[in-house]
């Protein structure tokens, strides 16, 4: 896959959060979407990260952006992580990884001195029209939210 650059039209995705419910990226039209792959749920910087989101929630809303988590965790995997930290924002299930391959954040990853594929914490800013506004790759837990939120008010 091409690398994504600001500018370029956000791929479409289709795919069950952890009610089950079906989102897709039409359902963003017409607000700004925080759309933040992660590795996987239950883990230390995982979990910081979605609950800094969530209790900036009620602010980023105020302007006009949604949040969206992916991982590929299963749907029963994510409602059990957002139920245990009373996440109010769609996480996305992608077991068959075809999302995050298309915003190219499957990567071979190290840990411990082994090699792996996994996904590298990234998060994109998409705007009203559907467009790539910002790319955060490779992710920093602490400070993160508040770096997108900056951007968010630059944009």
């Amino acid at each position: 896959m091409p690398a994504l650059k600001i500018g370029d039209k956000a791929p479409d995705f289709s795919l069950p959060d952890q009610t089950g419910t079906v989102r897709s990226l039409k359902d963003f039209k017409g607000k700004k979407l925080v759309l933040y792959f992660y590795p996987k749920d239950n883990t230390s910087g995982c979990t910081k990260e979605a609950c800094a989101f969530q209790e900036n929630l009620g602010v980023l809303r105020k302007k006009g952006v949604e949040v969206v988590g992916v991982s590929a965790d299963s749907v029963r995997s994510h409602e059990k992580f957002a139920g245990k930290y009373n996440l109010q924002f769609p996480l996305l299930s992608d077991e068959n990884k075809e999302m995050i391959k298309a915003y190219n954040v499957w990567k071979k990853r190290r840990m411990y001195g082994k090699e792996y594929m996994g996904i590298e914490r990234t998060t994109y800013v998409i705007d009203e029209s559907g467009r790539i506004a910002h790319i955060f790759p490779k992710v920093m837990v602490n400070g993160h939210v508040e770096e997108v939120s900056q951007v968010l008010d630059e944009n």
